[in-house]
């Protein structure tokens, strides 16, 4: 109150948590949005008055550039330092560099003089557990003690990231795609970006790939860089006080992600804007690309692999399911311990499982030159043969060759059995890497088998006309580098991104048309099994309310097929613009688990008004009685724009709150056809809507309302879209 009879509106001036949400709930996209063109209006309005607030300005412009670079940096350092620790950790379970401990097996070889061409992976620096603790480095025992301190460390590891992911941050687990999607969608996840969770991914992630498991980081790197962003982002008012301005950084973080990942910016860009992006305006792409670049470059300057590369397996070529829960599911540790110890156990004498499948990629993406010693590389050579290092022609296959086709099938059942049951444990874990492994080790199989029939009979009519005598025909590593693409692309249903990510890695713009047919077919024969790839389904599986722009709905419901309250259920809860108590809304908060409540003249018209949230009603109400004298259960809450006025000096004060009434909710009408209404949820990501006739309220449809029916019309269980 101002004197004794002039009303102020209570929210003339902003106070905490108005305009905030509650966990796991959808964020009102258009309301972020206007809310976002009201501060620059503002901004812009302010610039005019003085050079301190023109600056000001000026720095809120380039604050998107500065958290962006900030993003880059962050991101390509963690990045840089998970990769150097999974090196190291990963051999330290064969062995130790005795000259410095923190090296990693191909580190210490790298300053030893006693180092041949043939050993070039064996010297003195560089010792295995037994030889180190027996001083025997052959025979029966050698093997079994290394085998059993392989499978000994492999365990700790595992038990180690289980046991932080769930002490410190549950949220941790996983690859964080599926949540990310959800996320970037509007829906809201309190903790699962936060500073612990970034702390322990990141530590943890280093623990579950050194341990040998089949998972990747590259999944999970997209869950830290989105840790990064919204670090930096509650460094800035502009993006921690605007869940829509939030949105766009955290895209910007996954395309940061991607890149070091795979050292693809482009192709990291391009993954945002195809695969976990919900909105993403021309000015995201750009600074998108800006921040891949800078994450590229730092991880670049670390240089992690020691050859410039942001990959391990990055080449250049010469020539032209998962489960809703199990029985060890109820009890995660056990589950990870379990999995782990198989795992060991199996790999270890296989030499295609028992090293890390970055390195099993790099292999199988190898072309085979002169100096590789490597037994996909174990052909019989001609003795007469004078050609270049680059352009050795096809030979038969040596007892090498036969040797590592029986163990590449062996590791190919391995991989994608063990792979099935180890993606969706308590730990984090990536499939890009698993994926890419299983299609290489298939695609190197069939190349090999190409390779030999081209030489054996290149009179057969597929050869002939391409493949002469005596020439490089036929490229191994080629097929296992598109067979990597091609069930990558049947795991996750990429396209345009994975044929960019690919080409990245390659350097060679030679190959697009194998990859982009690779990317294709594997998509058409994935989808003929179902629409929906594994983050997709993942989504599905834990109930996120996430309305996929790719779905079809095609089925003739309109709005009052969906809406509620329905026939059989109590009226809508509504609030009137000048009758309604304090007490009455507190009750009717208390009594309900609503998140916002219709505003109408009164309740015999049912003429709308608009709509009021109801954290922030709760938020009001709470304060308002706190600050403002006058304000008790009785005093009658009004939404009109006229101040009213105090009858008598003995009544209680109205409490007035139309600054918190949204004046224009979207409203349909009740005979709007379901497939213009899924329409407008998705693209203006709505959470509600209200549905009206003749400016009669009649209902509200939901998000979720949206997507019970449409699982219903798909004969799904209506209540699975239930966030679990």
């Amino acid at each position: 109150m101002n004197g004794t009879g002039n009303l102020m509106d209570f929210l003339d001036e902003p106070f905490p948590d108005v305009g905030t949400y509650e966990d796991f709930h959808t964020i009102d996209w258009l309301r972020e949005k206007s809310r976002d063109t009201d501060r620059h209006r503002k901004i812009t309005t302010k610039s005019k008055e003085s050079y301190w607030e023109l600056i000001k300005s000026l720095l809120d412009a380039w604050s998107g550039w500065v958290v962006m670079l900030l993003i880059g940096m962050l991101t390509g350092t963690l990045a840089g330092v998970i990769d150097l620790a999974v090196d190291w950790m990963t051999d330290l379970k064969e062995g130790v560099c005795l000259s410095a401990f923190y090296y990693s097996h191909e580190q210490c070889c790298w300053t030893s003089n006693e180092t041949t061409f043939d050993d070039r992976d064996k010297c003195p620096q560089w010792q295995k557990w037994a030889e180190l603790m027996t001083g025997h480095s052959e025979g029966a025992g050698a093997y079994v003690l290394n085998y059993f301190l392989y499978v000994l460390w492999a365990l700790l590891f595992s038990f180690l990231a289980v046991s932080l992911v769930r002490v410190f941050a549950p949220y941790a687990c996983g690859s964080g795609i599926p949540e990310i999607k959800t996320i970037l969608s509007g829906f809201i996840i309190r903790g699962y970006l936060g500073k612990w969770t970034l702390l322990i991914k990141t530590v943890t992630l280093v623990l579950a790939v050194s341990s040998g498991l089949s998972l990747g980081k590259e999944g999970p790197l997209v869950h830290v860089a989105c840790c990064c962003g919204n670090l930096f982002c509650s460094l800035f008012s502009k993006y921690s006080k605007n869940e829509g301005k939030r949105r766009e950084v955290l895209s910007a973080a996954a395309a940061a992600g991607v890149s070091v990942a795979f050292g693809a910016p482009i192709g990291g860009v391009l993954f945002s804007l195809e695969e976990v992006s919900y909105y993403f305006p021309l000015k995201t792409l750009w600074r998108s690309f800006f921040a891949a670049l800078v994450a590229a470059f730092t991880l670049r300057a670390i240089n992690p692999f020691g050859n410039s590369r942001l990959v391990l397996f990055y080449v250049e070529y010469h020539t032209p399911w998962r489960r809703k829960t199990t029985l060890l599911g109820k009890y995660p540790v056990l589950e990870v311990i379990v999995i782990t110890g198989i795992t060991a156990v199996l790999a270890f004498p296989n030499p295609y499982t028992r090293r890390s499948t970055s390195e099993l990629i790099s292999e199988l993406f190898n072309d085979c030159g002169a100096l590789e010693s490597s037994q996909l590389c174990d052909y019989v050579n001609n003795p007469n043969m004078s050609r270049p290092v680059d352009d050795i022609p096809d030979r038969p296959a040596g007892p090498g060759v036969y040797s590592a086709l029986w163990q590449l099938a062996l590791a190919l059942i391995f991989k994608i059995v063990i792979t099935i049951f180890t993606f969706g444990m308590k730990i984090p874990s990536g499939l890009f890497i698993p994926s890419m492994a299983v299609g290489a080790i298939a695609g190197r199989i069939v190349g090999i088998a190409v390779e030999q029939m081209a030489y054996h009979h290149h009179d057969w009519i597929i050869f002939k006309n391409w493949c002469r005598p005596g020439a490089d025909c036929v490229t191994p590593g080629l097929y296992a580098m598109v067979g990597a693409a091609a069930c990558l692309g049947g795991v996750t249903r990429m396209t345009v991104s994975l044929v960019v990510i690919m080409f990245e890695l390659t350097g060679g713009l030679e190959y697009i048309v194998p990859l982009m047919a690779a990317a294709v077919t594997s998509k058409w024969v994935a989808d003929a099994f179902g629409k929906e790839g594994i983050y997709e389904s993942h989504i599905q599986l834990n109930g996120y309310p996430y309305l996929d722009v790719r779905d079809e709905f095609t089925h003739r419901t309109l709005a009052t097929d969906v809406m509620r309250p329905r026939r059989s259920e109590p009226p809508l809860a509504v609030l009137t613009q000048d009758s309604t108590t304090v007490e009455d809304v507190e009750t009717l908060i208390k009594d309900t688990d609503y998140n916002g409540f219709p505003v109408v003249v009164s309740r015999e018209s049912e003429r709308l008004i608009g709509f009021v949230q109801r954290r922030e009603l709760t938020v009001a109400i709470k304060t308002a009685r706190q600050k403002q004298d006058g304000v008790v259960s009785s005093s009658v809450v009004y939404f009109t724009e006229d101040n009213p006025q105090v009858a008598e000096a003995c009544d209680p004060q109205p409490l007035k709150l139309r600054r918190i009434l949204n004046l224009s909710p979207f409203t349909v009408t009740d005979h709007t056809p379901m497939e213009t209404v899924v329409d407008i949820f998705r693209k203006l990501g709505l959470r509600q809507c209200l549905v009206t006739r003749s400016g009669r309220l009649l209902g509200i449809i939901t998000k979720k309302d949206v997507l019970r029916h449409m699982a219903q019309m798909m004969n799904q269980d209506p209540e699975s879209i239930m966030f679990n």
